[in-house]
């Protein structure tokens, strides 16, 4: 059998594994903390490490398996002709030649793509999203990205910059986001800003269980902490899911009403919520997209918990490998 080794680089936790090339199993999976304020270097060492440690443990559990190469997500905005990370807000990575560095220190041919778009195209082959000609994807956690696939193919643009979901602007007078701009749908949506907005109300006053859920020390809320209180009912917690599901319901309406898909796959920590968050956020884009547009399209909570970056990283090595056949 022949394997291909995807890795996926997100703000908080590296995740990599093994990925049959027809995309039927997933071996050796294996993830750490990113720990990006110890710097691009610790990183990279660490990533290199947990990805010789899941192909040594490949060939252990498959004798005779054939590693292809080495498919990588990594936040974005990227230059995949060159392989290069120009810009990571929620790394600090600035022109890092991440394909060739993990060529080098792997030994094997490597491929780069958006690590948001890797999450949607992983939901496109084998998850969620699987059948659709037309689909897009969120990914909240760290930050917020997106995916376009458009008649059956990962969409670019003309610049490797489509998809960025997160930096689309809801509000022109709202919050700073990390990317300079005000008003993303990142600046409100995202896991931080998820927690950040319950802790403002939580200091303004608001009476919440949530302090309670983290022994009194605040800086230790986060958003699966906001989840867990919204699933016990807490009502400071269930007012900011909802929030959440009107800010990601009026990105996603925009989206409907531009690219008219047939399904939209909601990957991260995010879906924990739950209906607690995806009925208001179906109410939400039912107010603000066209009728037909809704009619057509499935709002869905992605099927490959943690792994759909890796299988998206590896299905973009063979894509990318075809494509230069």
């Amino acid at each position: 059998m022949r394997y291909v080794l995807g890795v996926d680089i997100g703000g908080t936790n590296l995740v990599v594994g093994t990925v049959a090339e027809d995309g039927s199993e997933l071996v050796a999976a294996a993830s750490e903390p990113t720990q990006s304020e110890a710097g691009a270097a610790d990183v990279l060492d660490r990533l290199v490490g947990l990805a010789e440690r899941a192909i040594a443990e490949t060939r252990r559990q498959r004798p005779g398996a054939e590693i292809l190469g080495v498919g990588v997500g990594a936040p974005g905005p990227l230059d995949t002709r060159l392989g290069v990370v120009l810009l990571t807000p929620n790394l600090g990575w600035v022109n890092l030649p991440l394909r060739q560095i993990i060529r080098d220190r792997l030994g094997l041919p490597a491929a780069l793509d958006n690590d948001a778009n890797c999450a949607v195209l992983g939901e496109w082959w084998v998850g969620a999203a699987r059948g659709a000609r037309n689909a897009i994807g969120i990914t909240i956690g760290t930050g917020i990205g997106g995916g376009l696939i458009l008649n059956g193919a990962l969409y670019h643009g003309a610049s490797d910059v489509a998809g960025e979901i997160g930096h689309t602007t809801i509000d022109t007078e709202g919050r700073r986001c990390k990317c300079g701009n005000y008003g993303c749908l990142e600046a409100y949506a995202s896991g931080p800003n998820i927690a950040l907005r319950a802790l403002e109300e939580i200091e303004a006053g608001a009476v919440s269980r949530l302090p309670a859920l983290v022994r009194g020390d605040l800086s230790m809320i986060t958003a699966q902490t906001v989840y867990q209180a919204a699933a016990d009912g807490d009502d400071l917690a269930l007012e900011v899911v909802n929030d959440t599901a009107k800010f990601l319901g009026v990105g996603i309406g925009n989206l409907l009403n531009v690219f008219n898909p047939e399904v939209v796959v909601v990957c991260g920590g995010v879906t924990l919520a739950g209906d607690h968050l995806f009925v208001p956020l179906q109410r939400e884009v039912a107010r603000r997209a066209f009728k037909p547009a809704v009619a057509a399209c499935r709002i869905v909570p992605g099927a490959l918990e943690g792994t759909a970056g890796v299988y998206g990283a590896a299905k973009v090595f063979l894509d990318q490998t075809a494509a230069s056949a």
